[in-house]
């Protein structure tokens, strides 16, 4: 396959990222003592052009502030089927090259584009970077401008690392909204989290121990913290993320405990939603349990359950994680709910566009868990 070429140096995008920023809502300017709700998914990849736009719609009915993307945009390593029907009803042929170079100008346009003024942070998945056809740094190239929102760059500021304005972006990123810390970790590659992320890290988390106005952290990343329920395709996958994935489990429990913050942990990765996916015996015997949750369920194929998956976790599902941050009872508390997407749920005009086939042919056909749901009768 051939890889895109990137003519931009980073030169540049430093100096234009002020004129990049999009849909730079107030997010961080949130009033006191009140309840608000935010969306939070990942995996759009295969169906995505289709379920992003019917989560964007369920999104803005449910008021929410932000829509936070855990990562795998698009496929990349094979073709995304929704990019092959669009181009087979224009009676294209879509070549590997031409599939290659528009894959993230695809993202933007079927999967952003939709939510409109809702501000959306973007995380970084494996899928961004798969040898050979994506990197890290193009990643950070292309997704300069919602990389840069006005959120994560006035955060910048406000930490005031040195040097931080003056080098390039990176995949993990933080800002804070009404007493939460939104942190974003960037474990797309098995080498992460390396040294420097986890100094950046435990900065944060030492910040927010002795921060009396952060009553909340909640940490999103791709793939799940070590030793969760979905251990096989998590931070366990690789002897560095295991590591280090159990080391940032630790700190967030030490702030739990010491400092009696509330502590979420979100993930996606596997296709399918859970819960309690710390509740396991190795973090029973290893310090105790934090909430967290996978929502994997953004349009990719779906996965089937591992054992021990619990009472609530779903698979052969789309949809995304809705939280509701219950800002006055000053305890810092959010209340996730999973918000499901059915067939009856995309947009007619989404319908028009890729047929009533294929739209049922994602909900029905785009699993490895028939034997593990019900998907052929959604």
């Amino acid at each position: 396959m051939r890889t895109i070429t990137y003519t931009l140096a980073f030169t540049f995008f430093f100096a234009v990222w002020g004129s990049l920023a999009q849909n730079d809502s107030a997010v961080s300017e949130q009033p006191k003592n009140r309840t608000w709700r935010f969306a939070v998914a990942g995996d759009s990849r295969n169906c995505g052009d289709l379920i992003m736009p019917a989560i964007a719609r369920s999104a803005a009915s449910n008021n929410a502030r932000f829509y936070w993307h855990l990562g795998d945009l698009r496929a990349i390593y094979d073709f995304d089927e929704d990019m092959l029907q669009a181009a087979k009803l224009r009676a294209q042929h879509l070549s590997i090259s031409t599939y290659e170079s528009s894959a993230w100008d695809d993202f933007s346009k079927n999967q952003v584009g939709p939510f409109g003024e809702i501000p959306f942070f973007l995380g970084i998945g494996n899928h961004e970077t798969v040898s050979g056809l994506k990197t890290r740094e193009q990643f950070l190239v292309y997704f300069a401008d919602l990389l840069d929102r006005k959120e994560l760059r006035e955060q910048r500021v406000k930490d005031d690392t040195p040097g931080v304005m003056r080098g390039p972006l990176r995949a993990y990123f933080h800002w804070v909204a009404d007493g939460i810390d939104f942190i974003y970790l960037d474990n797309a590659t098995a080498d992460q989290f390396d040294d420097a992320q986890m100094k950046w890290f435990e900065d944060r988390l030492a910040n927010d121990m002795k921060d009396q106005s952060i009553r909340t952290v909640v940490v999103g990343m791709h793939k799940a913290l070590s030793y969760s329920k979905s251990q096989g395709h998590s931070m366990n996958e690789s002897p560095a993320g295991e590591a280090s994935g159990r080391s940032a489990y630790k700190s967030l429990l030490k702030l739990h405990n010491e400092a009696h913050k509330a502590v979420y942990v979100l993930a996606s990765h596997s296709h399918f939603y859970m819960d309690d996916i710390f509740d396991t015996p190795y973090w029973h015997s290893n310090g105790g349990v934090l909430p967290g949750w996978i929502v994997g369920t953004a349009g990719a194929h779906r996965y089937p359950l591992p054992e021990g998956s619990g009472p609530n976790a779903k698979t052969n599902v789309y949809g995304y994680l809705l939280g509701t941050v219950n800002a006055s009872d000053g305890l810092g508390t959010i209340q996730f709910s999973f918000q499901e997407i059915k067939e009856a749920d995309i947009p007619q005009s989404v319908v028009n566009a890729y047929t009533d086939q294929f739209v049922h042919w994602c909900f029905a056909e785009n699993t490895d868990a028939k034997s593990n749901g019900a998907a052929a009768e959604q």
